[in-house]
């Protein structure tokens, strides 16, 4: 049995024993929650996460010193953001238009379930300084992958000046750490299915399915505009050349974790891991895999989008040109710096919000239903990232047959 059906059943069985616990035995969700679904997620994804940060590091510079030349690393990112801005800015469009279309704050009331947070996020400027690291190791550290993507692009960079006898015995290190970070992540990936239910079971249990009928529209309107990303995409790869049904098959265990984690961090292993399975060349999908886990976020463009709209209609906010770009422009930069872990796209929301002048409570009122839509969002995000990283294999495929 394949990782992507083991993982598919565990959702199933997580969602299904946490309804009947939350239904049937309301009693037992806090102590199994908290002495064993919550731990048990935990450790799993704690296990994935480990192996996050040496795996882009490694798999970035064996991809730009596979490249050899910065200006293939110069191409790939220019022609990369280009696809990211496009498709980033489609993904806001269908998040606004379907909120305007189905009007979700019509038919919702304030609920009392979780709490917003009103952290402020980075300023632009604030992000843009801190992508580069003050200390490599801190970096590593920390578990900052953009940060991470710069020390390994300019160490990369680096080897690419040297002659090969001077940096040799460096690239043997580096391929030996990535074989033995790929065994690593075959070890933790066999516990899998028992993370996946754990997380989807706890959530299930402890907020159960009642939450979701005072703010139906709202999670059925962002679910609608997410598959229509996904379908886009799909019509993308077919139209430019791709196999879509190679692609999904290939990066299918790392959808499905994407889904049941709710972590883009956590299914970049699984996407590196099945990039070749999915016509995707090495050197190619080292380079754009981490890169796009680090930037690209299309579940959470729509997220701010389609919840900015939500937040005017459920307040009765004067709707006028200016309001609507300045909605689809910050929802734009906050979609590259919205972090690829649980709970990061909440946090973002008061950036939007706030940049809009629209009441931030409106981040109370869908707290409490964040994590039903999260695992959405995540599959999105990690649909986007290597949808365009296949979209750029195409483009390069045309560069070489017509130099």
């Amino acid at each position: 049995m394949s990782l992507s059906t083991r993982i598919f059943l565990a959702l199933g069985a997580g969602i299904l024993f946490g309804g009947l616990l939350n239904l049937y035995f309301p009693g037992w969700v806090e102590p199994l929650d908290e002495n064993l679904l919550q731990p048990v997620g935990d450790i799993f994804l704690r296990a994935i996460q480990l192996i996050v940060v040496p795996l882009v590091f490694v798999a970035l510079i064996m991809g730009l010193t596979q490249l050899r030349g910065s200006g293939y690393i110069a191409r790939y990112t220019s022609k990369l953001m280009s696809l990211y801005i496009v498709t980033s800015a489609i993904a806001i469009f269908f998040g606004l238009v379907i909120a305007f279309i189905i009007r979700p704050g019509d038919s919702a009331e304030p609920i009392a379930t979780g709490e917003g947070e009103t952290e402020e996020g980075q300023s632009l400027i604030d992000w843009l300084v801190s992508i580069v690291p003050e200390n490599p190791f801190e970096a590593l550290a920390s578990g900052n992958l953009l940060q991470v993507i710069v020390l390994a692009a300019l160490v990369g960079t680096a080897i690419n000046l040297l002659s090969g006898d001077q940096t040799r015995p460096f690239i043997d290190v580096i391929e030996s750490v990535y074989e033995i970070v790929q065994k690593v992540l075959a070890l933790v990936l066999k516990i899998a299915p028992f993370g996946v239910f754990a997380l989807i079971a706890s959530m299930v249990a402890s907020q159960g399915f009642n939450i979701i009928a005072n703010l139906a529209v709202y999670v059925l309107g962002l679910i609608l505009a997410i598959v229509l990303m996904i379908g886009l995409y799909a019509l993308f790869l077919f139209i430019t050349g791709a196999k879509p049904k190679t692609f999904f098959k290939g990066f299918a265990p790392a959808f499905t974790l994407a889904f049941g984690t709710a972590s883009s961090n956590a299914a970049l292993p699984v996407a590196l891991n099945g990039a070749e399975k999915a016509g995707l060349q090495n050197e190619l999908s080292r380079f754009a895999i981490p890169f796009g886990t680090a930037l690209k976020r299309d579940g959470a463009g729509i997220l701010q989008g389609f919840n900015a709209i939500f937040v005017v209609q459920l307040f009765g906010v004067d709707m006028t040109i200016e309001l609507v770009l300045t909605i689809f422009l910050s929802a734009l930069l906050v979609s590259f710096s919205t972090a690829g872990v649980p709970g990061a796209g909440i946090i973002m929301m008061t950036t939007v919000l706030s940049a809009a002048n629209l009441p931030l409570e409106g981040i109370a009122i869908v707290a409490g239903i964040d994590r039903i839509t999260e695992g959405f969002r995540t599959l999105l995000n990690v649909v986007g990232n290597t949808a365009n990283a296949s979209l750029l294999q195409q483009w390069e495929n045309r560069r070489e047959k017509n130099p």
